[in-house]
């Protein structure tokens, strides 16, 4: 049994995909098994991979024929896997050689921790992060901490909500328990929907500093503003707020979600980009029902406090504005 199944979903990412996967084969750490799953890609990326790689057999490729999306694909991949633990990483998400390494090792000074995030370094210019953990408004919406932030900016080992799929750890067993992800998510904010249940059942994220990759981020997508994501964002995010907020915490912070809308709503405005944004909140509402009925299912179960949950939430709408990370010296 490998010590980690590296789970790699791949769409139309061009040369990307080989050149994540000649990083990955420079590891450290060497006892690995990587599951490359294609979702039906229309360039060569899939095959430029397949040289990459070629007579290496740590590599397992997988063609689907169709685009099942991030979160389908991840859960089929892993699936596949034999490893304890399961590591994902984006076709744009270059590691560094000693990234595998520096995760696993974080697994033996937290034995308790079933989740664990990268220091992402923005590939297109590495004077900034692309990422240092997921937070969550307490309204209802996530971001990636530190985006854009000095890439020297002091940043120390802590916890925060989530970590970003990009290019994180899951213990496999805490992943299979909560059900993997969320598979009508298809992409986007899939990961902190994942990382919220597995908090109502006690788990918890660490983020590291040692464990680095480059990540081009949104490269297979159209860009972060792209039409694609807003709609999904916005969606996603109001089906995650949805299903997982504990109940004396999701009544009272209802009215906020709504007044971050309007904000949101008006910021869409000045971008251009109010359309996709107006229509991932008319299918959110349409997919209430489905949402609804999850949270019954999960808060049924949920083991962690509300009070628990608050903790971990951030309430100071300036650190959302300005994208901060969590864990600064």
């Amino acid at each position: 049994m490998p010590a980690v199944s590296v789970l790699i979903v791949n769409y139309n990412a061009g040369p990307y995909l080989a050149a994540c996967l000649s990083a990955l084969a420079r590891q450290s750490l060497t006892d690995f098994e990587a599951i490359v799953l294609d979702n039906g890609s229309t360039d060569d990326s899939f095959a430029q991979a397949q040289a990459a790689i070629a007579g290496d057999a740590r590599f397992r490729l997988q063609a689907m024929g169709r685009n099942l999306g991030f979160a389908a694909g991840n859960n089929h991949a892993a699936s596949l896997a034999q490893a304890p633990w399961l590591a994902l990483l984006n076709p744009d998400a270059f590691a560094e050689p000693d990234w595998l390494a520096e995760l696993l090792a974080a697994t033996q000074r937290h034995p308790d921790v079933a989740m664990f995030g990268s220091q992402q370094i923005d590939a297109r210019d590495p004077a900034r992060l692309d990422g240092a953990g997921d937070r969550y408004f307490a309204p209802g919406f996530a971001w990636r901490g530190g985006y854009g932030w000095p890439a020297d900016t002091a940043l120390r080992e802590g916890e925060v909500f989530s970590p970003c799929a990009a290019a994180a750890l899951y213990r496999a067993d805490a992943f299979r328990a909560a059900g993997g992800f969320d598979e009508d998510f298809f992409c986007y904010v899939e990961d902190v929907d994942l990382a919220f249940r597995l908090r109502l059942m006690g788990q918890r994220t660490i983020q590291l500093v040692s464990a680095k990759v480059r990540h081009l981020g949104s490269a297979t997508s159209g860009g972060k503003d792209s039409p694609f994501a807003r709609y999904h964002g916005m969606r996603n995010s109001l089906w995650c707020f949805t299903k997982n907020m504990p109940g004396p915490l999701f009544w009272p912070l209802l009215p906020l979600c709504c007044c971050a809308l309007l904000y949101l709503w008006l910021r869409n405005i000045q971008k251009g980009t109010a359309l996709p944004f107006w229509q991932g909140i008319r299918d959110a509402l349409r997919g209430l029902p489905g949402a609804w009925a999850k949270r019954r299912r999960i808060q049924a179960t949920r083991t962690a406090s509300a009070s628990a949950i608050a903790v971990t939430l951030t309430w100071n709408p300036f650190e959302y504005m300005r994208r901060a990370p969590a864990n600064r010296h």
